[in-house]
């Protein structure tokens, strides 16, 4: 039977950490705005990024790549759920429920959707560039499976060494950029998609265990790195991708980018206090709540929503504006309002599969090599999606991933696979 969202209110304990919660919510939404705002469609078709067309904007990334955020916050509750169900099986499952279902489902349907559109010759134009583009953020859910895959040895390193683990891992994602830039080693700046995001997952098993004792200087130490690296390293302004740069702050990560989830750690806990009395409100938490319980389905059609309202605005002839004009700018917050919308439809409609399935009974165990094997496929699959896309299912269409090509098919084979694998083992014999 469905609990409603007052009830989920009334039955939250005192010992919740509800800022956390909060912080899940707003740095989701952040993303997603900042997604919707970027995008400068052009009435050819072509989809630029506000950035780069207005780089005096750039400087506004390092208050708006709130993303670590989420990595930190998800280090936080994968240390809480890791302590509370230390089978490794019965963990990947419980943690991934509510984010693999909602992403195969959201693949099953763009996937026949791109087929659909093969066939018939219309992936062309804004159709083509969207069934790139809508694959995109799911380089987010593959960083997020490899956080939730190391959690256990990761944590227990924590348990070890505390602020030694993080540090080792900043040591090494610096040791890949002195390889990268100064060696010119090929290919090992990929490994920084593991030590940049996995020290910031590791802030959150500090902050599990209240040992963020001072994150004024957190704060500052993150900040005053990430300006002396790009003042004088090869690293660029933004902290979010830019067309056609050498060099990106984020894909892969730099030392720079994890200077700049440092600062913003940092940042979020100075807000700490007032951030968990605004969580505590019965109104505003009752928001969380509902968010929480669609933010991943949010998430995954944010982008087929905004290219869906310039699809419609250029099929009904509507004139676009140039991008950071006036008119442009006019437009803004009808575009905003009307993806939402249709974001909203998009919820309504796949929110079901963000439902978390039945827990196995206490005491059972599930299969950790085949957790191990399905996560890993899931990991390679979604990746690989991320990357090259929903364009060219029939035509071998790829794109190198670590070196090794990937196409679409093969990427949506390995990850549905890896996600019944890891159903499986969660479930146990």
């Amino acid at each position: 039977m469905a609990i409603s969202v007052s009830e989920l209110a009334a039955r939250t304990p005192d010992t919740r950490d509800r800022y956390v919660d909060l912080l899940r919510v707003a740095s989701l939404a952040t993303v997603v705005l900042g997604h919707w705002l970027m995008a400068a469609v052009t009435t050819d078709g072509t989809v630029g990024n506000l950035l780069a067309e207005i780089p005096q904007l750039q400087p506004l990334t390092w208050a708006l790549q709130v993303m670590p955020v989420f990595f930190f916050v998800g280090g936080f509750s994968h240390a809480l759920s890791y302590r509370s169900r230390p089978d490794y099986a019965t963990f990947l499952r419980a943690r991934l429920q509510r984010l693999l279902r909602p992403t195969m489902v959201f693949t099953g349907a763009w996937t026949a959707a791109a087929l659909a559109l093969q066939v018939t010759g219309r992936d062309g134009g804004l159709t083509g560039v969207a069934l790139r583009l809508v694959a995109q953020p799911l380089w987010f859910i593959g960083i997020y499976l490899a956080m939730v895959a190391f959690t256990p040895p990761l944590l227990r390193l924590h348990e070890r060494y505390g602020w030694g683990a993080f540090g080792a891992l900043a040591a090494a994602a610096a040791a890949v950029d002195v390889l990268r830039f100064a060696a010119g080693v090929p290919y090992v700046e990929f490994l920084n998609f593991a030590f940049v995001w996995l020290a910031v997952h590791q802030l959150g098993f500090l902050r599990a265990d209240d040992r963020i004792r001072v994150p004024s200087l957190l704060a500052a130490a993150g900040l005053a790195g990430a300006a002396a690296l790009v003042a004088l390293g090869p690293y660029p302004l933004s902290m979010v991708g830019m067309p056609g740069e050498k060099v990106s702050n984020m894909a892969p990560p730099t030392l720079a980018l994890l200077c700049h989830g440092m600062w913003l750690v940092g940042a979020v806990e100075l807000l700490r206090g007032p951030g968990a009395r605004l969580a505590r409100r019965p109104a505003v938490w009752r928001a969380v709540i509902t968010a929480n319980g669609i933010a991943m389905t949010a998430f995954l059609w944010h982008l087929t929503a905004m290219l869906g309202v310039y699809g419609a605005t250029l099929a009904l002839g509507v004139p676009l504006p140039e991008p950071a004009s006036a008119a442009w700018w006019a437009q803004v917050p009808v575009r905003l309002a009307v993806a939402a919308a249709v974001t909203a439809l998009l919820v309504a409609a796949f929110r079901a599969a963000e439902r978390p399935g039945p827990r196995r009974p206490s005491g059972t165990t599930g299969s950790s090599p085949l957790a191990a094997l399905g996560i890993t496929l899931c990991l390679f699959g979604v990746l690989g999606l991320s990357m090259v896309g929903f364009g060219g299912l029939l035509d071998g269409r790829s794109a190198l991933l670590i070196a090794v090509p990937v196409t679409a098919p093969l990427a949506v084979g390995m990850a549905l696979a890896g996600w019944l694998l890891v159903e499986r083992a969660g479930r146990g014999a």
